[in-house]
């Protein structure tokens, strides 16, 4: 590989250890106080539905039949309707997302659970079977907690999630720097 090249990726890399430890201090500061981060997220989700009803409203026009129009407008004024609404009601829509999260992690524990039996014997199986079974537990902790679990639960789980990122880009991005640094050495 050419210099120029290396040391661009190196740059690269160097922009990504940046970024890896804000998310790091950003999941940090979730978990630390996941009501604001919850709050925070209903309101992003908010703003997209907002934004998406808006879409539907600006190019419904371009559905050609009349009844494709319609339908269009409908999920346009509802889109927009729901992102006011969380907007407007940010505790309210947060206590709606974890119930939402509360379903999926309920149905995906059960889906891992199926799967994995009808894997069974074969290698990873009892890895889908624990997956499943923790999945499980989590939706039965948010269920039996909601709607008090819409305090901690999002902004937890995306903490949670920013902090894993980040470790996980932080050590990417670290090896990358080490392999452009080792090859520009040989070089």
């Amino acid at each position: 590989m050419n210099s120029s090249l290396m040391s661009g990726v190196r740059a690269g890399a160097t922009w990504s250890i940046v970024l890896s430890l804000l998310m790091i201090v950003t999941g940090f500061v979730a978990i630390a106080a996941p009501m604001v981060a919850g709050v925070a997220i209903t309101a992003i989700v908010g703003w997209l539905l907002v934004l998406s009803g808006a879409m539907h409203l600006l190019f419904g026009w371009r559905g050609g039949r009349p009844a494709a129009i319609v339908w269009e407008i409908l999920l346009g004024i509802v889109y927009a309707l729901i992102g006011v609404y969380l907007l407007g009601h940010p505790m309210a829509g947060l206590a709606s997302l974890t119930l939402a999260i509360a379903v999926f992690l309920s149905m995906e524990g059960v889906l891992e659970l199926i799967l994995s039996f009808r894997l069974r014997p074969g290698r990873g199986s009892s890895w889908l079977l624990l997956d499943g079974i923790i999945t499980l537990v989590l939706a039965v902790m948010i269920w039996s907690t909601w709607p008090s679990s819409a305090v901690w639960v999002i902004g937890t789980l995306i903490g949670v999630s920013m902090l894993f990122s980040g470790f996980t880009r932080l050590m990417l991005s670290i090896e990358v720097r080490r392999i452009t640094a080792a090859h520009a050495h040989t070089a």
